[in-house]
């Protein structure tokens, strides 16, 4: 039996790339983009099937779980993937551009999630990877509100973790560095120009499989260029004077 996966922001960069990295593994790929002209594309590079649809929606992932289940029958993995950079001038707020990125950002995956997981317990279990960033571990003061969208997700991940593995679903991220996707199309002369490596899309498309298997739930994969993925670590918090812990929810 073929393992199902589902893929949003597919038809380019990271998503585009882990589609062909699973579908050369033998995966049948449901891909998610509103790029319908390139998802349609890449689904019949690599095999699969495709929809368009906004992730901000809720509508657009539960049609993609519907698709999965209605061709294949089953929903083993998921890569919350579709992601947009902020922009958002602070100083000059545009709130229907802020809007438009927690949308993507934040509310595409929790969507997701909440879309994909009766399918994958219907499947006896699975895993869901969300692509997060470095900037979803420390402040990146070039785009602070894309960099609080990217925390909000790794702390979704974070609290998920554990509930979901009791269901043997296993959630985590991947957090690559820059990237030579379309995100960044605009400053890569500048990357090259300063001699600043960046991170293909097939080298964090290899980091999201690795997390789709990885041991420990909630696992964030640091992905850097010439390194191999590390799993980050939180030096966590000081408790309350007494050792006292708090009680279960």
């Amino acid at each position: 039996m073929s393992t199902v996966a589902l893929i949003t922001g597919a038809a380019s960069g990271i998503g585009a790339a882990v589609a062909r990295r699973l579908s050369a593994g033998g995966a049948k790929c449901v891909l998610l983009d509103l790029d319908a002209e390139g998802a349609e594309r890449l689904a019949k590079e690599v095999g699969g099937v495709w929809l368009a649809g906004d992730v901000g929606t809720e509508e657009a992932s539960r049609q993609a779980v519907a698709l999965a289940e209605e061709t294949y029958g089953r929903l083993d993995l998921v890569h919350l993937n579709a992601g947009i950079s902020g922009g958002v001038d602070l100083a000059a707020f545009d709130v229907e551009r802020y809007r438009r990125v927690v949308g993507v950002n934040v509310d595409g995956v929790v969507f997701g999630v909440a879309a994909c997981l009766p399918s994958l317990k219907r499947s006896g279990g699975g895993a869901i990877v969300v692509t997060s960033s470095l900037a979803g571990l420390v402040g990146f003061a070039g785009d602070p509100v894309y960099t609080m969208t990217k925390h909000a997700v790794v702390g979704l991940v974070r609290a998920l973790a554990a509930p979901l593995a009791k269901e043997r679903i296993r959630i985590g991220a991947v957090c690559p560095g820059f990237t030579d996707t379309p995100l960044v199309a605009g400053a890569r002369e500048m990357f090259v120009n300063a001699g600043f490596p960046l991170l293909s899309a097939a080298d964090v498309a290899a980091a999201v499989e690795s997390a789709f298997y990885a041991d420990e739930p909630g696992t964030l994969l640091i992905v850097q260029p010439g390194r191999q993925p590390v799993p980050y670590r939180y030096a966590g918090v000081p408790g309350p004077a007494g050792g006292q812990r708090p009680p279960a929810p």
